[in-house]
């Protein structure tokens, strides 16, 4: 019993992390496309608060019940597969991390131009194509630990 709710907790946090990453993704394109500073400025806010409540508690969740389901099934820490699968989650991190920095800084900047019904500034700009460039990355990189979490393919990283 145990090792299906930690599959399922798994599971359900690696979907949660794919699903709002992309999601968030795609509303934030679209409302800069619009140029819209209003528009902007309201998804950025919503962007922001689904980045704290969905993405970050997949964050926390993930890497705790993949290490038990591990154990649960018996999967030494080493695999390679496992090992890549962490290596790929910190790189995910170190993009992930500054792109909420970004997402608050642009949040700002709209409401910011928005409350004084001006345009957004070249820093919103910039921030953007930041945040856009860092979303491939880190989109890739959790497709491949998704590959790897069904694949499980036999990879030696230690020698």
């Amino acid at each position: 019993m145990t090792y299906f709710v930690l599959k399922f907790v798994h599971l359900l946090g690696a979907v949660v992390l794919i699903g709002t990453g992309a999601g968030i993704a795609f509303f934030m394109l679209m409302a800069h496309r619009t140029g819209n500073v209003t528009k902007i400025a309201g998804v950025a806010r919503i962007v922001v608060t689904a980045d704290f409540l969905f993405t970050a508690t997949a964050v926390v969740v993930q890497p705790i019940s993949g290490i038990w389901l591990a154990r649960e099934v018996g999967y030494p820490l080493t695999e390679g597969w496992i090992v890549l699968s962490i290596v790929l989650y910190l790189v995910i991190g170190v993009f992930w991390l500054p792109v909420v920095i970004f997402q608050m800084r642009m949040r700002d900047l709209a409401e910011a131009a928005d409350a004084v019904g001006g345009t957004l500034p070249a820093a919103y700009h910039r921030l953007f194509r930041i945040w856009f460039a860092f979303g491939f990355p880190a989109f890739g990189a959790i497709l491949v630990i998704l590959w790897l979490m069904i694949a499980r393919p036999s990879l030696s990283v230690f020698g």
